[in-house]
């Protein structure tokens, strides 16, 4: 692991979620204390209803939390405007979604450079990065395929593209290879821990899988919205 910066990216200070309403309420984070710096590869582990997603989209700022602070880059993330926050994740944050959000009428290529018109770039570099990713992501044949034309791990492997698109510093990635045959799956957990390396990154990681912790620097357990760091 590279050395770490002083700051923190991302923190969370005693943050709580809950979901409902007065009536019948469900807590899906539970005194949450965590942060993360450039340069880690962070691994969330927990089953399916955990409060992983929910982890992942209230430090993005997708979702307020109860209580408690959220600080992004340094700053109380209430303390963005909603159009700094906006592009505060077009230009600084790469997701990996799990239910992919490709949009179904543009191409591979076409997807990805969407997000990269963001960082004020001439189409034409945008569209050669595009290619790049989906080379190194052994997908360039995708090129020009439209996401109905593709299988799930193919649809993955675009959405892991366009979230490398705007060189972020923080990559939120929840279950990156829940549809990728297990063997591919931990090729891209390698080549999103090389990222993280070579460019001093920071890629937090939600999963069910356990495999992938031999590829984290830190790893978390969640169970009912509580986080706990294990012992590695």
């Amino acid at each position: 692991m590279q050395k770490k910066s002083s700051e923190a990216i991302v923190e969370m200070i005693n943050v709580s979620k809950t979901l409902g309403d007065e009536n019948r309420s469900t807590t899906v984070l539970q005194n949450v204390n965590f942060r993360a710096h450039a340069g880690e590869l962070i691994l969330i582990l927990g089953p399916s209803g955990s409060g992983k997603s929910t982890f992942l989209t209230t430090l993005a700022g997708l979702q307020s939390p109860n209580s408690g602070l959220v600080r992004l880059f340094g700053k109380n993330i209430q303390e963005y405007s909603a159009r700094e926050l906006q592009l505060l994740r077009a230009r600084q944050i790469g997701f990996v979604f799990q239910t992919f959000n490709l949009i179904d009428a543009l191409t591979a290529t076409e997807n990805i450079v969407l997000v990269g018109k963001f960082v004020r770039s001439k189409r034409k570099n945008l569209v050669d990065r595009a290619i790049n990713l989906l080379d190194l992501l052994g997908v360039s044949y995708l090129a020009r395929s439209y996401p109905g034309q593709m299988s799930q791990g193919e649809k993955q492997r675009v959405a892991i593209a366009r979230a490398l698109m705007n060189h972020a510093d923080l990559i939120l990635a929840d279950e990156p290879t829940g549809n990728l045959p297990s063997e591919q799956g931990l090729e891209i957990v390698k080549m999103l821990r090389n990222e993280v390396r070579r460019n001093n990154r920071c890629l937090i990681m939600v999963s069910h899988d356990q495999r992938v912790a031999s590829f984290s620097d830190r790893v978390f357990s969640i169970q009912d919205g509580a986080i706990t760091q294990q012992s590695k």
